[in-house]
């Protein structure tokens, strides 16, 4: 097993040196991955350790003891990684809309970098549908599960308020994309396009100018800032819509949440990386053939 190092102190490190290559992000989504793995498995033991728990005062004295703190250190792991690419952002926005770090089967599902906000709603409801099913016999005897089966007429309601809220600020997001994307053909691009096609061809005089990498680079930049804008709004919709989740439910409540989220996170993107695996591999042994 290969050691990594923290996410945290090798952030600190690539900064210092100021590498902010693609690889230096890639680096740093492992670590985070691999922390996310052990988080994952600490949620899971606490709420297993909760569950052997028999009266309401011992689990609340765990609850502050145990399940708030890891809980916390949860959520602050999320708000790092958002930090990071933030940082990384800014020198290489591009790469962060076409991770290396990623397989091909969640590059077919981002939505501007990354997970779509509302798809948080689609999983809290999947989650709260296997959990009750699971208990159900406890409900109907009016037993309280404390997990996301059993959610309150009052949390369902602020859940349905704030996926509505989400839904239109993913909206206006998509929509401000849209507009960025369709400046790819504005007339400063299509003027310089024009101008470098007909010095290939020959065609050109040089009054109408030479085409250099400054002048290219200079026409895209306010393109590439527009898109750091983009992603760092679809990003803090994303860190917004976690906390805004969280906030309705109970510790114990956001705890399963956390666990289903990382358990997504890390099969999807396990499966993903292996299919890629045997793709590339049968194309190498079909070119040997």
């Amino acid at each position: 097993m290969s050691l990594l190092p923290n996410s945290v102190a090798y952030m600190a490190q690539v900064l210092r040196h100021e590498a902010e290559e693609r690889e230096t992000f890639h680096k740093f989504f492992e670590c985070w991955l691999a922390e996310q793995s052990q988080h994952l498995e600490q949620l899971v033991s606490a709420s297993k350790e909760r569950d052997q728990l028999e009266n309401d005062r011992t689990k609340e004295e765990f609850d502050g003891r145990v399940l708030r703190p890891i809980f916390h250190r949860v959520v602050q792991h999320y708000e790092h990684y958002y930090e990071a690419k933030a940082r990384w952002a800014k020198h290489d926005v591009l790469t962060m809309f076409n991770p290396s770090w990623t397989s091909t089967l969640e590059d077919a599902f981002l939505w501007i970098g990354g997970w779509r906000p509302s798809m948080a709603f689609h999983l809290l409801y999947s989650k709260s549908g296997q959990q009750f099913e699971a208990q159900i016999s406890e409900l109907i005897r009016g037993l309280s599960t404390s997990d996301l089966g059993d959610l309150s007429p009052s949390q369902l309601r602020q859940v349905d308020e704030l996926q509505r809220k989400t839904i239109r600020e993913e909206k206006e997001i998509s929509e401000k994309q849209a507009k960025l994307q369709e400046t790819i053909a504005d007339s400063s691009m299509v003027e310089l396009s024009t101008v470098a096609s007909e010095l290939t061809r020959g065609e050109a005089s040089l009054e109408r100018g030479e085409i250099d990498d400054g002048r290219v680079e200079a026409t895209l930049a306010p393109k590439e800032e527009g898109l750091v804008e983009v992603l760092e709004r679809a990003d803090e919709q994303r860190m917004k819509t976690l906390r805004e989740t969280l906030n309705i439910l109970t510790p114990l409540q956001g705890v399963h949440f956390l666990i289903a989220a990382a358990e997504l996170h890390l099969r999807v993107h396990e499966w993903g990386k292996k299919r890629d695996a045997r793709h590339h591999q049968a194309g190498r042994d079909g070119h040997e053939q």
